[in-house]
């Protein structure tokens, strides 16, 4: 059973890529790469802004423990450094008093005595040259590793100086993003108790309705108010005068009498 399920899932993805193939070509992975970045947008824009700024302080957060590792370095390497001059003093000196003996033995050297009486020790003329052999080449090597040692000083202190400065940039900077994100806090603190303030909103549906009604209620008293015209109008209008039955004869016998005669025709008088 799982076998099929496993063969299921591997032919569906071949067929997917297939399809993906034969519809965009050579194009695909621009399309895929295209559809990852928009997602990516799209989750990156939907991430709510203080979690945002909680992650910015968590990041910063964690350049704590590193930055007190090279803090740690720095004074160990601070505390080498001085051991280092230390031991350049120290081998300074010594070379200082090598060279006082190498100048005694070699103003010995420069007499003709053949034996030497040296503290508690007597030497003959072939031991003091090798004395002052054996110790002029210690002296060599000794100014050697002086010389290394000051070059291995000045090196290290290079390096210091650049760690200290490193660090002191890292330092402003992190104080430089401390800042700017309690600022972005801030502000967005500032937005949300705007936004908080200015809560209420109003229902537009609402208010087009009411003033729908309004507009309803005015169009009808303005209609009642023109009835109400037109009623007392009618209401007032002057009736007429009745007409008298005398009055109307004697309009009329006036109107006849001054006439002209109707003509009779032929037909008329035939009758």
């Amino acid at each position: 059973m799982l076998w099929k399920v496993i063969k299921l899932a591997a032919l569906t993805t071949g067929g997917a890529a297939v399809l993906g193939g034969a519809l965009f070509g050579s194009d695909l992975v621009s399309y895929v790469d295209s559809s990852f970045h928009s997602v990516s947008l799209a989750v990156k824009e939907n991430i709510p802004v203080e979690f945002q700024i909680q992650r910015a302080r968590d990041l910063l957060d964690e350049t704590g423990p590193e930055m007190q590792k090279n803090i740690r370095l720095i004074a160990e390497e601070e505390v080498d450094i001085a051991s280092l001059r230390g031991d350049i003093t120290q081998a300074n000196q010594s070379l200082a008093a090598e060279k006082v003996r190498l100048q005694a033995l070699r103003e010995d050297l420069g007499t003709n005595q053949s034996t030497f009486a040296i503290g508690d020790f007597s030497y003959t003329r072939s031991q003091l040259t090798q004395e002052l052999a054996e110790r002029f080449a210690s002296y060599k090597e000794g100014e050697n590793s002086l010389q290394q040692k000051q070059q291995l000083l000045e090196n290290r202190e290079g390096a210091l100086a650049a760690a200290n400065q490193a660090m002191q940039i890292a330092s402003d900077q992190r104080a430089g993003l401390q800042s700017e994100i309690d600022a972005l806090e801030a502000h967005y603190q500032l937005i949300q108790a705007t936004a908080v303030g200015t809560d209420v909103q109003v229902d537009n549906t609402k208010l087009a309705q009411a003033e729908k009604v309004v507009g309803d209620v005015r169009r009808q008293l303005a209609i009642s108010e023109h009835m109400l015209a037109e009623e007392a109008r009618f209401a007032h209008a002057v009736p007429a005068d009745a007409t008298s039955e005398k009055d109307l004869l004697t309009q009329v016998d006036a109107y006849l009498s001054a006439a002209p005669p109707v003509a009779v025709t032929d037909a008329a008088n035939a009758k």
